[in-house]
């Protein structure tokens, strides 16, 4: 049986799995190399982790280990959906495939957005960190700078961006050791300070209860996020559906690393836990308390590298993301030729990428971060949810991929009722953020209802994914 042809082909052409049109360049390393730069741990260490530090002082070491639980369950899932579906448009093809078309467009529209929003948040805190060096640097046109220059990277041939995002990656690496040799060089106490939850009150540190920790789990795994993104260039690396779910754990090992050990480090050698938790930026505190003035401008600027890095490889996902519903034919047929179109030496959906960058200069120069950052807070939890329900339905189907998670269905499972959990107390306490989620599902799904599915024999085209050869 065939599946009529998506926008680019010949009107006679029928198959029933996609075209190569990416460039099968990457190695599994290379694909490790973009994944973990889009993770950005330097990026979460010194800008997400920090909250985590200031609300639960050293047990912020047990709130992360505990996310790194969940997490591994949550890479569980997308390892085993990315082996069966090694296909660049990520999470929305297989709750396409696996949760309803309606739902797959819903999600769909939930990714792009937050996708490009988060390209435009991130890029503003360039300023911040560069600011400390050079004090003209700092400011939102900055950031705007940013989304444009690595937009202009970003359509470049995927193996240059590869080795682009892995020198800065060792940069940001760099930044994280010195955290390491200043925290372990300097003991003050001991790791049992890891499972003490205090907190700053006015007669100097409270100590808090373990049920604080809970609602910091969500958080913590944001600081974690990025992992899966892998499956964004499925296309793009060689032996996909064999090597594309050991990817995506070797990029969560390594986060998990990378952001636990620096935090472990700064809690046990910081001078004083009094001034740590009392500080408005507790690690640049540590820094210059540590190692100088000079370190902490070095590693402020290291941060702002480690920024720009997480923004090209998220321009990158995004835009492989767009390419890919051009190629479903999510659009009028003009939009969709111009967004499945591939650069013919590069290799790379150029429009797509285009479109990315443009979408997120014009978010980042003309919407208050605080919405940005709104908009953005509950879409985690929602794509990890969905995702983990098409976990659950994934082996319903023939399988063709060649990794099967351990314990199923327990790593599903236990992910839904994290997720659940996590929205209830989301909604409690930023309910705002919960309803930007919900209002983007339901227009993703409005616009399913009322143009893709009355052109269903010739809309929403979702073939197999490519043979490999």
């Amino acid at each position: 049986m065939t599946t009529p042809v998506p926008a680019g082909r010949d009107a006679d052409e029928t198959t029933t799995s996609y075209r190569q049109q990416l460039s099968r360049a990457l190695g599994m390393g290379e694909n490790i190399l973009i994944t973990l730069s889009a993770v950005t741990p330097a990026s979460s260490v010194f800008i997400i982790i920090p909250a985590i530090l200031l609300a639960v002082g050293g047990a912020s070491v047990l709130t992360l280990g505990i996310a790194a639980i969940v997490s591994v369950f949550v890479g569980l899932c997308y390892a085993e959906l990315a082996a069966r579906y090694p296909i660049t448009g990520g999470e929305y093809t297989w709750a396409a495939r696996l949760l309803g078309r309606p739902m797959g467009f819903a999600l769909f529209l939930l990714t792009l957005v937050n996708g490009v929003l988060i390209i435009a948040v991130i890029a503003l805190g360039t300023g911040d960190y560069l600011g400390v060096a050079f004090s003209q640097l700092s400011g939102k046109w900055v950031g705007v700078g940013v989304i444009v220059v690595t937009t202009g990277v970003a359509v470049l041939n995927i193996k240059t961006n590869a080795w682009v995002t892995g020198v800065f990656l060792a940069i940001e690496v760099a930044a994280i050791t010195v955290l390491v040799f200043l925290g372990f060089a300097n003991v003050e106490r001991g790791p049992s300070e890891w499972f003490r939850a205090t907190t700053a009150g006015t007669n100097g540190l409270e100590h808090v209860g373990a049920s604080a920790l809970v609602p910091l789990i969500p958080v913590a795994l944001f600081a974690f996020n990025g992992y899966g993104a892998a499956v964004y260039y499925a296309e793009e690396t060689k032996n996909a559906s064999r090597t594309i779910g050991r990817v995506i754990m070797v990029c969560l090992a390594a986060t998990v690393v990378i952001e636990i050990v620096p935090l472990a480090a700064v809690v046990l050698g910081a001078p004083s836990m009094d001034e740590l938790l009392t500080s408005a930026a507790p690690l640049n505190y540590f820094l210059t308390a540590r190692g100088g003035s000079v370190i902490n401008t070095l590693v402020s600027v290291a941060i702002a590298i480690a920024i720009v890095n997480a923004v090209i490889a998220i321009i990158l996902q995004i835009a492989r993301l767009v390419f890919a519903s051009a190629r479903d034919r999510s659009w009028p047929d003009p939009i969709d030729r111009a967004l499945s179109g591939v650069h013919p030496r590069w290799q790379t959906p150029v429009a797509a990428t285009l479109v990315t960058g443009a979408i997120a200069a014009i978010a980042a120069a003309t919407l208050p971060l605080n919405w940005l950052i709104t908009a953005t807070g509950a879409g985690l939890i929602v794509v990890y949810f969905f995702v983990a329900l098409a976990a659950l339905r994934v082996r319903r189907e023939r399988a063709t991929g060649t990794y099967r998670m351990p314990l199923w269905p327990l790593p599903p499972l236990l992910v839904i009722g994290v997720m659940v959990y996590a929205a209830y107390s989301l909604g409690r306490d930023s309910a705002s953020q919960l309803v930007v989620a919900g209002v983007t599902l339901v227009l993703g799904f409005a616009y399913y209802l009322g143009y893709l599915r009355p052109r269903a024999t010739d809309r929403w085209v979702l073939p197999d994914p490519i043979a490999e050869t």
